[in-house]
């Protein structure tokens, strides 16, 4: 079944070059686009796309409030944002709302079908370019926040450690020998212990922490 894909940018040009790469991948289907936040919401509710491409800045709600409504209604569909380098505040909201992945605007085409790609398979996924920010972000907004290290399990430190390195539930469930239910029943665990709310928060926290590290530069990771 393709992956359906939904475009939003209030860039017409911008917008037609992103439909033109993602449209000759296999099994992508673009299904909709939109020029505005409000367009993109409306359109996530009539053609429940699996993958959202936002644009961070839009006019008519932007694209981090657009991501907060998507999310929130529609928790399967995965968020792909746009951003630019200037956009150092908006990346880390973006985050708090559970974006799956981070792309320049500038990206090589294919970076941006991996982005598409990762985010559908439950994976996060963050140009280097935009990983330093949210990186300075959490740590400023989270630092006070999240407890020691310490207070993980062995088992639950191996799936953070997993999961900051940018594998998919599945993908920990095959490393690890244990169900996608039990990777899923972990990853709750972390979150409440560690005070984060999602996979991208925790991914982000376990970067700091020194885990992930053994796939520096591996562009499906933060």
């Amino acid at each position: 079944m393709a992956l359906k894909v939904l475009v939003a940018d209030d860039h017409a040009l911008m917008r037609r070059g992103l439909v033109q790469v993602l449209e000759k991948e296999t099994g992508i289907c673009i299904v909709g686009e939109a020029s505005n936040g409000t367009e993109a919401v409306e359109k996530t509710r009539s053609l429940s796309p699996d993958v959202v491409i936002l644009d961070i800045s839009m006019p008519d709600m932007n694209g981090l409030a657009a991501a907060s409504t998507i999310r929130q209604e529609f928790p399967e569909a995965a968020v792909v944002i746009l951003t630019v380098f200037d956009d150092d505040e908006y990346v880390l909201e973006a985050a708090k709302v559970g974006v799956s992945a981070y792309v320049m605007k500038d990206v090589d085409p294919s970076e941006l079908v991996k982005a598409v790609r990762a985010a559908a398979e439950g994976k996060t996924y963050v140009h280097p370019a935009v990983a330093p920010k949210l990186l300075k972000g959490f740590s400023r907004y989270y630092g006070d926040k999240c407890a020691a290290l310490d207070a993980l399990t062995k088992r639950e430190v191996e799936v953070l450690d997993l999961v900051s390195q940018g594998f998919s539930n599945r993908e920990i469930s095959d490393r690890l020998f244990i169900s996608e239910k039990t990777v899923k029943n972990h990853l709750s665990n972390i979150f409440g212990k560690i005070g984060v709310d999602d996979r991208t928060q925790a991914a982000l926290y376990g970067l700091k922490h020194g885990l992930g590290a053994r796939v520096v530069g591996r562009r499906t990771a933060v």
